[in-house]
């Protein structure tokens, strides 16, 4: 059966929801009585919302002779089983003449509940309760006006015991107040390259892109990427101000009736009396657009002003028949450096002829227009970071269209072309069948999700888990088309700026194509990210665990921007380098993937030459520092940041590792020297990591102050010395000297949340500290840590507070939280020659994780968990694969190979249990 999609939240027991399906359909529908075989009772569930004399009920009731309705008419939902329902939406024709004003459900558990003030213009009412188990529902008319009293719909939807699959735990409403412009992205496959979503709030961080407090759309722009943004899509209504930009064009919405999900979004535009249902394959856009009352009918392409992370300019767009509008577009003014303009090429097509194309540049207006140009000027805006350019755009005008009729178009995009994006929507999608293309995308998504299973544990946890796994899956988009091709802007022209804000003006372009292998298939993709930067604490474990060919995948494309361009990037964007961040965060990733067997796509002896290359001058460890990486080399440490210290001794480690697995032993003793050299920068009476200058004086003895740290300070960087703890513990005077000075800082830290305090895990410095205490002999310390962290940090799945502020970070405060719920951890990533894990508390009573058959022999690893609850989260003893198991750590190797790990929890600390690691 077709499953109709709408918004469920849930507001008992406090568990906020967006995702799951509307039940209703699946329902057999009775009624009192109707008026005519057109409007009999299963048109209350057939999908067609608030549409004048289409899809509804109407009853046959009447009015007597004092004007009042008689008889009342009543509805009813049967199911062939019981289902869980804590939500009703009920709909009212959108008729004038009849209102049905109110009514009462009544449930096949003997509960009821009065249903007052239902919208007489077909808006949804929200009916919310605790969650009930039934058979049946009805709903009886008790007030109205008019004749022929009905509903245009009633949606039904399930508390979480009725929840069909992993997509209906997602909730993508979590920490929207304050995400990013890229963070939600319901118009995206995982990792795809089309990444769209509605726009409410035209600023970058802050609730950036999509606010769930926001209530006006500005657009549904089809590229949310790290600084990349663009091809501003709007269905509109007869005459819109578009001089004046979003704010002539925009609408207001409501969450009541929006659905909310992975790979597909629904709202209603109050304006334009509208319904935009999105949905996307991997390079193509799909939008349906549904008219509830006889409308003009027009979509804007707003090609020209800013979108949050990018300014569009130099619009050119061209019509290229009735049904198809092409073009492309310059982006420019990114806050955080990269190229200064890149490209972008778009085709948008109708399943329908428009009559007209029209275009404006400003408060300029052209009509019947074939092509047309926007405004090359790009300017400052005072008191801000960001760039304008004056607005700029299409406008398709089509007939006018009836209530139920639909309008449907896609969009696609190309980095090279205008023929390679035609050739992304041929090829990827050359049908209009909508839902066809929507319930690919939710078995995609369910399919990605579900590679971690889990049981056990509260609602709450399922909903924030799998949350953090759409997060780690969503952020990073390719930028390569179906062909194989991807922009290149690595090397030549200019560079200015400094640090992480270093732009390059006019570099060299050029069209590259991905090696290919026998079956013509492209090896790997290439992709568009925001800094990996200390990724071995979150993305590059997860990966490894359920997401191999990702780890292998992001892994060659790195490499092949070394290759190309001679640097390892830390954050690319659309093709060119952008210096964000510190380090070269690359080399724990590829030295994780390395040490795991996972590089099928790449070659591991250029990879090693290629980082050794990056960890000398002129590469991106110390880029733009080569007298501070000399002085590093000799010294041991980053004269005035000790921040960089930590990182750059770690990441030396790792390609030492690296050069100690594949047999190089002068390469492994040189890197393994350096990477141990950060004691030098160790304060003996502070006894923490500080900045230490080139005389030797240290720059301050603040330990809360980040100066000379990478967002961090002195107590929440220190602990970061994962290749060294042995090293940082005898500098501190013994393993229980660091372990009580690092509880000390939990406890400290505690009332904050575990946020901007002594303990940090609002940013990627702090997020293995936690962890620490099972490097030094307390592992129950850690359990207990992790468990508090898990529930105080990162436990909550409000709109406001879910990832701790806006620096989630594409995945990685949700690759930290889902690690946590899991139980299994890695201090080093995976960088060791002997890569392992750490065992910690899963919050869940069952693991699995379903093994990738390219990668691993085994097919699942799971973890079940005995005598788990809130109290109990101190392992008391572990078997795998039916034998007494005492370390903390378990092996790389035995993990793939799979099997089943057992853990029996208590309330009370085994000090005795994992007291030694592998």
């Amino acid at each position: 059966m077709k499953l109709v999609l709408f918004t469920l939240w849930v507001v008992f027991p406090l568990l906020l929801c967006a995702t799951p399906h509307n039940l209703a359909p699946q329902a057999k529908v009775s009624c009192s009585s109707a008026a005519g075989k057109e409007y009999g009772a299963q048109c209350v569930t057939d999908g067609k919302v608030r549409i004048l004399n289409a899809g509804e009920w109407r009853s046959g009731s009447r009015l007597d002779m004092r004007g009042r309705v008689y008889p009342f008419p009543w509805i009813q939902l049967d199911w062939d089983r019981p289902v869980s329902v804590n939500r009703v939406i009920l709909y009212d024709c959108p008729d004038e003449k009849s209102h049905t004003a109110a009514g009462t459900l009544s449930f096949s558990d003997g509960t009821s509940l009065t249903v007052n003030l239902i919208a007489d213009d077909g808006a949804p009412k929200v009916i919310d309760f605790a969650a009930k188990k039934i058979r049946w529902m009805r709903f009886q008319v008790t007030d109205g006006e008019g004749e022929n009293l009905g509903l245009s719909e009633i949606e039904v939807y399930p508390s979480p015991e009725s929840y069909a699959d992993e997509v209906s735990w997602v909730n993508p409403y979590v920490e929207t107040a304050k995400g990013r412009y890229f963070f939600f992205v319901t118009g995206s496959l995982p990792f795809g390259m089309m990444s769209a979503a509605p726009l409410t709030r035209n600023i970058n961080q802050g609730g950036g892109g999509y606010s769930y407090n926001s209530t006006r759309v500005l657009g549904f722009p089809q590229l949310h990427d790290w600084m990349i943004s663009g091809l501003n899509v709007m269905p509109v209504c007869g005459t819109v101000d578009t001089g004046k930009g979003k704010d002539g064009w925009s609408s207001s919405f409501s969450h009541d009736g929006e659905v909310v999900q992975p790979g597909y979004h629904r709202l209603f535009l109050d304006r334009y009396k509208l319904w935009v249902e999105q949905t996307v394959t991997e390079r193509v856009g799909f939008y349906r657009l549904t008219y509830t009352q006889p409308a003009q009918a027009k979509v804007l392409l707003d090609l020209g002003g800013h979108i949050s992370t990018s300014t569009m300019v130099n619009a050119h767009a061209s019509r290229v028949s009735d049904t198809e509008i092409a073009g492309y577009f310059d982006t420019t003014g990114r806050v955080w450096g990269g190229v200064d303009k890149a490209r972008v090429y778009f085709v948008v097509r109708f399943d329908r002829p428009f009559r007209t194309l029209n275009s404006w540049t400003g408060t300029e207006r052209k009509h019947h227009i074939m092509q047309m140009e926007g405004s090359t000027e790009a300017f400052e805006v005072p008191g801000s970071s960001f760039k304008q350019s004056p607005t700029a755009g299409v406008e398709a005008d089509f007939e006018e269209v009836q209530p139920g009729e639909q309008i449907l178009l896609k969009t696609a995009v190309s980095y090279v072309s205008i023929a390679n994006a035609r050739e992304n929507m041929d090829k990827e999608c050359s049908h209009w069948d909508f839902g066809q293309v929507r319930n690919r995308a939710l078995s995609v998504w369910n399919e990605w999700l579900s590679r971690i299973e889990v049981k056990g544990g509260t609602d709450a946890q399922k909903v924030k888990f799998y949350t953090d796994l759409w997060h780690v899956l969503l952020g990073r988009h390719k930028i390569d088309d179906i062909n194989g091709a991807y922009p290149d802007y690595l090397k030549g022209g200019t560079r200015i700026g400094k640090a992480t804000r270093i732009h390059t003006l006019s570099p060299e372009y050029k069209a590259r194509m991905l090696p290919k292998g026998k079956d013509g298939k492209v090896i790997h993709h290439m992709y568009n990210s925001d800094a990996l930067w200390l990724t071995q604490w979150n993305l590059n474990t997860l990966w490894g665990l359920a997401y191999p060919s990702v780890l292998d995948e992001f892994s060659a494309s790195f490499l092949q921007y070394g290759e190309n361009g001679g640097l390892l990037p830390r954050g690319p964007s659309v093709g060119a380098y952008t210096y964000i961040m510190t380090g070269c965060p690359a080399t724990s990733l590829i030295t994780s993937a390395y040490q795991r067997g996972i590089c099928h796509k790449w070659d591991p002896e250029k990879a090693f030459a290629i980082m050794k290359r990056n960890h000398e001058k002129g590469g991106m460890l110390a880029f733009d520092m080569d007298d501070e990486l000399a002085f590093y080399v000799r010294h041991g440490y980053c004269p005035g940041d000790a921040g960089l210290t930590i990182q750059w001794a770690f990441e030396d480690w790792a390609l030492g590792q690296m050069a100690q697995k594949m047999k190089k032993p002068r390469e492994a003793r040189y890197f393994l020297k350096r990477s141990m050299g950060w004691g030098a920068s160790f304060h003996p009476g502070l006894k923490l990591m500080m900045p230490r200058m080139k005389d030797g004086k240290w720059l301050h003895t603040d330990p809360l102050s980040e100066k000379g740290f990478v967002q961090a300070n002195a107590w929440q960087a220190t602990f970061g010395l994962s290749h060294d703890i042995p090293g940082l513990a005898r500098k501190m005077g013994g393993e229980d000297s660091l372990a009580v000075r690092l509880d000390e800082a939990f406890r400290k830290s505690a009332a904050a949340d575990f946020l901007f305090s002594y303990v940090s895990y609002a940013n990627q410095p702090g997020c293995s500290s936690a962890h620490v205490f099972s490097h030094v002999g307390k592992p129950w310390l850690t359990q207990y840590w992790v468990r508090r962290v898990a529930r105080q940090t990162y436990g909550a799945i409000t709109p406001e507070k879910g990832y701790t502020g806006n620096d989630e970070d594409q995945g990685q405060m949700a690759g930290v939280s889902a690690l946590m719920m899991m139980g299994l951890f890695s201090l080093d990533g995976g960088s060791s020659s002997v890569p392992c894990y750490d065992i910690t508390s899963p919050v869940f009573d069952e693991i699995t994780i379903k093994l990738d058959s390219a990668y691993y022999s085994g097919k699942t690893f799971k973890i079940v968990v005995h005598h788990n609850s809130a109290e109990n989260c101190y392992i008391q003893r572990a078997v795998l694969n039916g034998r007494e198991y005492g370390a903390y750590q378990l092996l790389h190797r035995d993990f793939a190979r799979g099997g089943v790990l057992e853990l029996w929890m208590g309330n009370k600390p085994n000090k005795e249990w994992g007291r030694s690691g592998l």
